[in-house]
């Protein structure tokens, strides 16, 4: 790691976001983790995991296509700071119900649909604002990499904080701290100092910009290819993490701080892969860097699947987080890097629906399979899984490079040899 590694810190906005940003991400995962534990405990099943997780992003992929246009059509920087305020809200609004102890786990999934709501607004506009903060464009790759960084080091912290307050002090603490993180956040939004916004005419309705970012999409494999990988991983492979509670409680005989301590740890893996991502030189060929990774993330799953020794599955998860972390900030550097400007939003929005459609489907499946054949079996196939995508787009980048290469008259593998 060197200073170019936080390049993107040049830009004064950028700077306060990431401050901002990272301590509210804390609270999130405080209540990612406390929300998860809470309903494992009122229901002991597996499947209610999944049906929690389904909750919170199944509404973000039905709304994320018309958060992308709201992202394209208006200003970005009002709409994000309109999701911050809506996602304290909720998170007050969760704390002061367990609070009154008059709650079932409907109520807590309820509350997460709510959420799952608002995050199809944030995300498209979040993602996109980043491009405005940064003053040299050639540095958004670092700062998406150092978003990543600044994400993965939350999960790192949030859900150790989380185990240590549900035993000490009971789950309505970590919604009440959530709440109040987001207070940094909105501060440092408030005090950025970003170009006048411009409003751009509107020539059509905002369905047929819908139709419009469909069409882009489909006229541009390489976008759609990446955005393809990405949904069958998080159909398949991203959420073993929903079943990192049963590990904790039944695999190894632990307690809210186990699992606090195995998401930490998967923080850890998926932290050390953002700062690798942050360091890489400019032109490193991402979707290569992409595929190694995804093929990591399924190799580790495969060991941790039926490890015992709770050391030694601790460090799998941290193989685990590693290159689980590509799977998102690889796609997002590629898609935000390539995507033209004026339909940025909407391609970020695929990429939303990628993760928030297909992970909370995702989730349910792999509760319902662990319930047939295993939680530990479960997840030794997602790990399989995993390798089988990523060589499937290795063959198929392979192939589209070759024909490349034909088309162009270019001598084999000097595409990949110049990234």
């Amino acid at each position: 790691m060197n200073i170019s590694t936080f390049r993107a810190f040049k830009s004064r906005n950028y700077r306060m976001y990431y401050g901002g940003q990272a301590i509210s991400l804390i609270g999130t995962w405080m209540q990612k983790t406390a929300v998860s534990w809470v309903v494992y405990v009122l229901t002991n099943n597996p499947f209610m995991l999944g049906v929690s997780l389904f909750a919170s992003q199944f509404p973000s992929f039905l709304f994320s296509l018309f958060g992308g246009v709201v992202s394209d059509r208006y200003d970005r920087y009002r709409v994000l700071l309109t999701t911050q305020v809506l996602s304290m809200v909720q998170s007050l609004v969760l704390a002061l119900i367990i609070f009154s102890h008059h709650y079932n786990v409907w109520v807590i999934i309820g509350m997460s649909t709510v959420l799952g709501i608002i995050n199809a607004f944030d995300v498209p506009s979040r993602q996109s604002l980043v491009y405005d903060m940064i003053e040299e464009k050639q540095d958004l790759p670092n700062a998406l990499a150092l978003n990543s960084s600044m994400v993965n080091g939350s999960r790192l912290i949030g859900p150790a904080i989380a185990g240590f307050a549900l035993e000490k002090w009971g789950d309505g603490i970590c919604f009440l701290l959530n709440a109040f993180s987001f207070l940094a956040v909105i501060s440092s939004l408030l005090r950025m100092k970003l170009p006048p916004y411009q409003p751009k005419p509107r020539k059509q309705n905002a369905l047929l910009d819908l139709k419009d970012g469909v069409v882009y999409l489909k006229g541009n494999p390489t976008l759609a290819s990446l955005i393809a990988m990405l949904a069958l991983m998080s159909l398949f492979v991203l959420p073993f993490t929903t079943l990192m509670p049963v590990y904790a409680k039944v695999v190894f005989h632990g307690t809210a701080s186990t699992f606090g301590l195995i998401d930490s740890f998967i923080g850890i893996g998926a932290l050390s892969g953002a700062i690798f991502l942050a360091s890489i030189k400019p032109g490193t060929n991402l979707r290569r860097v992409l595929l190694i990774n995804t093929a990591i993330l399924g190799v580790a799953l495969i060991l941790f699947s039926h490890m015992k020794v709770y050391p030694v599955a601790l460090a799998f998860m941290t193989m685990a987080g590693f290159g689980m972390m590509s799977q998102t900030t690889v796609t997002n550097t590629l898609l935000q890097t390539m995507a033209a400007p004026n339909m940025r939003g909407r391609v970020i929005s695929f990429f939303a629906m990628s993760v928030f459609g297909m992970q909370p489907l995702g989730s349910l499946l792999i509760g319902t399979i662990s319930k047939a054949i295993g939680t530990q079996t479960t997840i030794l196939c997602s790990g399989c899984m995993a390798i089988l995508i990523a060589s499937f787009f290795g063959y198929f980048v392979r192939k589209a490079r070759l024909r490349k290469e034909h088309e162009q008259g270019i001598p084999e593998g000097m595409t990949e040899a110049i990234g």
